[in-house]
């Protein structure tokens, strides 16, 4: 028996800590594990850290898809076989904050359009068949524009630019990372794409909560 995971996903500063951790709350008991990645604590967690620090130089933009897509796969595949292999076989739902879709965001938005289709694949193929990580059953993105998700990081970060990663400090970039999502979330497993702004502004946490918990439980009552 297997178990079931559902993955959080969205850009930088759309809630997806907090909205986990208010998951966790709600979903308690044996039959559910949450995770969360990368594992910043584990020693492939330190070089994603120097990763996003900067203090690996990025000079060819196509070479590091694939390079920075791996120091996060092994993240992952650590993990899994280290620590949450056996709840999943258990048939546990796991829940994850980021996923092998995070790697479909931030490291496919380094290439060129016509390029995504073989990156996908290619991710995919990678982290799923060959690492053998499990493939999730339900991807749902926090959909946030971008400079609703700024505002809320400089809120975070109290204004400090400094404090913000290599990612978090080019809106630009971030730009192209939602459009990689919304890309992303037509290839293979649909994603489904939670609305969490309403008129230009990010919705109260607990209506985005509530209306999460409602696509979850729709998901958990349609598992056999």
């Amino acid at each position: 028996m297997q178990g079931k995971m559902i993955i959080i996903e969205g850009l930088d500063g759309c809630g997806k800590t907090t909205q986990v951790n208010l998951l966790k709350n709600y979903f308690q008991g044996e039959n559910y594990r949450f995770l969360s990645f990368p594992d910043y604590d584990s020693l492939s967690g330190k070089i994603i850290q120097e990763y996003l620090d900067g203090k690996i130089p990025e000079e060819n933009l196509q070479n590091s898809a694939c390079s920075a897509s791996s120091f996060y796969a092994i993240d992952r595949y650590i993990s899994f076989r280290k620590d949450w292999h056996s709840d999943y076989e258990q048939g546990k739902m796991i829940f994850s904050a980021r996923y092998t879709t995070s790697n479909a965001i931030y490291q496919m938005a380094k290439l060129p359009r016509e390029e995504w289709e073989n990156y996908c694949q290619w991710l995919y193929d990678y982290e799923y068949r060959k690492l053998g990580i499990p493939e999730p059953d339900e991807i749902i993105f926090l959909d946030v524009p971008v400079a609703v998700s700024q505002e809320l990081l400089n809120c975070r970060y109290q204004g400090d630019e400094r404090k913000k990663d290599l990612h978090e400090a080019n809106p630009e970039y971030l730009q192209h990372c939602h459009d990689a999502a919304v890309y992303a979330g037509k290839m293979g497993k649909p994603w489904y794409f939670l609305d969490c702004c309403e008129n230009g502004k990010i919705k109260p946490v607990e209506k985005i909560q509530q209306e999460l918990i409602q696509r979850i439980e729709k998901i958990i009552q349609s598992t056999p």
